[in-house]
C-alpha cells in the first residue's frame, strides 16, 4: 500500500507534466510591434534600436535574454 508521500509525489509529478504539456501547447505570440519599435516579450519594454541593428530578430532585451539563457 502506497504511503501519503508516494501519493504527494505522483501527485506534484502529474502536475508538472500537465503543466509542461500546457506550456508546450501554448500558441507562441509574435513580439509586439509599432511605430515605435518592437517590445521585448517578457519585460514588455521597447527593445533597443541598437539591439534590433545588431540582432534583428531579437524577441527580448539584453537584461531577459540574459536571463532566459
Amino acid at each position: 500500500m502506497p504511503d501519503i508521500f508516494d501519493r504527494a509525489a505522483e501527485l506534484e509529478q502529474r502536475q508538472r507534466d500537465q503543466a509542461l504539456t500546457a506550456a508546450l501547447n501554448r500558441p507562441k505570440e509574435p513580439p509586439r510591434q509599432d511605430e515605435n519599435g518592437r517590445y521585448c516579450i517578457s519585460c514588455g519594454i521597447q527593445i533597443p534600436a541598437a539591439r534590433l541593428a545588431i540582432v534583428p530578430s531579437a524577441v527580448r532585451c539584453v537584461s531577459c535574454q540574459q536571463e532566459h539563457e
